[in-house]
């Protein structure tokens, strides 16, 4: 059953992921950028594309749909349990949507899913772009043989999303070019910001950014270049520098910042010297790898 609403979203359906004495838990199922990047030399930090996972008391939410959702229907299956999450799309370039149509969890009835996205600057919702990229001929099922029970909420910039009187997800524009949004999950005095599609000037960090991820636990933030590979970039908006990384980390005082949505180009070795280079001039910044679990 599929419904769609402007509203945010239903409270009443929880999935009962983590008992109450248990923190909140973060997973990188896919931290890839752009395109998926399987191949020997990316195995150590992984080829999927965009997928994090934050678990918490009573709720299990998702950010982004890349081919890292798969891995991470892959192994809620395995658990053999009813399925319940809040999925979260900051965008629907393919690096977020891909994964989606692979989804096994979606597809098994008894399961409950919340979509959440923002309507695109053509006036399409999330669920006519997640519906349009499963359309033949580009794909052979259509999502409404999706046999789980999939509410879609049209959210904007500036709404707090209530998911119990104990969590919140806070959302905030991040890139004028692409539309994306960057969300804040607050539980028990902690945040969690998942950031990923923001970008510096001349100016500075983006001050939305700033805003959103001041003084959280953790900031989850779009990829980082060396210093001289970034000089190579020329004009490239999406291009980070070291140096604006430590700054973002610096001016937000976050207490952990970890960066994803690896370049395709990059290769195992370069990310391990990218990341010495960055974590020894800034201590609280790393670089994510698929499968890395993080307790906040």
């Amino acid at each position: 059953m599929l419904t769609e609403s402007n509203s945010t979203p239903a409270e009443g359906v929880q999935a009962t992921v983590m008992s109450a004495t248990e923190c909140l838990t973060v997973k990188f199922w896919g931290v890839r950028g752009s395109v998926p990047t399987p191949g020997a030399d990316t195995v150590r930090y992984g080829g999927n594309t965009a997928c994090v996972e934050i678990q918490l008391p009573g709720h299990r939410l998702v950010f982004d749909g890349g081919t890292g959702l798969r891995v991470l229907g892959k192994h809620l299956l395995e658990a053999g349990h009813p399925v319940s999450a809040h999925i979260f799309f900051t965008h629907t370039h393919w690096d977020r949507i891909q994964g989606f149509p692979f989804f096994g969890p979606a597809f098994i009835a008894g399961n409950h899913f919340d979509v959440y996205g923002a309507t695109a600057a053509n006036g399409a919702s999330i669920k006519q772009r997640l519906t349009d990229q499963m359309l033949r001929p580009n794909f052979f099922t259509p999502l409404q043989n999706m046999s789980s029970t999939m509410e879609f909420h049209n959210i904007a910039a500036g709404n707090v999303i209530h998911l119990d009187d104990d969590v919140t997800v806070e959302t905030i524009a991040l890139n004028s070019a692409t539309s994306a949004l960057g969300f804040r999950v607050n539980y028990a005095g902690k945040s969690v910001v998942y950031a990923t599609d923001s970008y510096s000037t001349e100016a500075g960090p983006d001050p939305s950014l700033l805003y959103l991820a001041q003084g959280a636990e953790l900031l989850v933030y779009g990829g980082t270049y060396s210093e001289p590979v970034y000089a190579s970039m020329g004009d490239d908006p999406q291009a980070m520098s070291c140096d604006q990384s430590i700054a973002i980390a610096e001016k937000t005082q976050v207490k952990e910042m970890i960066l994803f949505h690896h370049n395709p180009r990059h290769d195992d070795d370069y990310l391990d010297h990218l990341e010495m280079e960055i974590h020894n001039r800034c201590p609280q910044l790393r670089l994510a790898r698929e499968g890395m679990t993080l307790q906040p």
